[in-house]
């Protein structure tokens, strides 16, 4: 079994203590009758572990513990049927047919995103990411917004889908393009947010609609980021498989390409996964001095 005190074991980028860790084997131990969701959100409260909205950080803790347990260096109870972060989940028939459109923008307009909210939204936002994205749904990984891209014809309908998340933990030419050393990318890594979905319906062919959509995004992901989780963003991300696409529209929208994945999946910290086609990296600046910004610690 590794020994703790010769390791350099981190949650989101902070260091873990030696107390810390006895805190959390001693919960493991006194409260096994919990689940392993239950488990997370007792040492996040324990442990001060929380988002700068004051949300505990529990879907980010059960996969720390759930990877210290591959370690070795705890045990979980077994885990309880559900539906871990990640996973596929089952999605409903789509309810209405796709529209069908075409012709230029401009005899759309407006062009509008809606946030998903409620049950009935997150079901149809699903419904449509599932059958029609070739990543098809899953569940995002750490804080998210979705959004239903609309535009009139001449009443609102909806033509695609849009979803931020949290950003890769490490991607090469994502940090050697900002210049970050480990240090800073710890500092700084929560002022990015990830376009992890976007979704133009294949029955609409509207002019110039995919790179407007990104325009109307970047003018307000920020802000709707920083109000739902009291951090304001400074640079988006996203990753293109060329393979299938050629990143036209983020060219358009003056999104910078800076390189390639290496093939593994987002937040492969341990170099394990291997196999995924790499895919190209590109980034937008939300501030005109965000990259100077993010170089920064402190």
């Amino acid at each position: 079994m590794p020994c703790p005190t010769q390791m350099k074991i981190r949650f989101c980028g902070e260091p873990v203590s030696l107390d810390d860790l006895s805190v959390i084997n001693s919960v493991i131990t006194d409260c096994a009758g919990l689940s392993r969701t239950e488990l997370a959100s007792t040492i996040c409260e324990l442990l001060e572990w929380q988002r700068p909205n004051g949300k505990l950080k529990t879907v980010e803790c059960r996969a720390f513990l759930e990877e210290l347990e591959q370690q070795s260096l705890l045990r979980l109870p077994p885990g309880r049927e559900g539906r871990p972060r990640g996973s596929r989940t089952t999605v409903t028939a789509l309810k209405t047919l796709d529209p069908v459109l075409s012709g230029s923008k401009r005899a759309f307009e407006p062009v509008e995103l809606v946030p998903v909210v409620g049950t009935a939204d997150q079901a149809q936002w699903r419904a449509l990411v599932e059958h029609h994205h070739y990543l098809g749904h899953k569940v995002p990984f750490g804080a998210h917004l979705r959004y239903f891209i609309q535009v009139h014809s001449p009443q609102p309908v909806t033509v695609g889908c849009l979803q931020f998340s949290s950003p890769a933990w490490r991607m090469a030419a994502r940090d050697r393009y900002l210049g970050w050393d480990d240090h800073t990318r710890i500092a700084n890594l929560q002022r990015i947010v990830n376009n992890s979905r976007f979704l133009i319906l294949p029955t609409v062919q509207i002019k110039n609609l995919a790179s407007s959509v990104l325009a109307l995004a970047a003018a307000r992901i920020a802000t709707d980021w920083e109000h739902r989780f009291c951090v304001r963003p400074l640079l988006l991300e996203t990753l293109v498989d060329t393979t299938r696409f050629s990143g036209t529209c983020y060219r358009a929208a003056n999104w910078v390409e800076v390189g390639l994945t290496t093939g593994r999946g987002r937040n492969d910290r341990q170099h394990l996964h291997h196999g995924a086609p790499p895919k190209t990296v590109f980034l937008y600046p939300l501030a005109t001095d965000a990259v100077a910004r993010l170089r920064r610690v402190g």
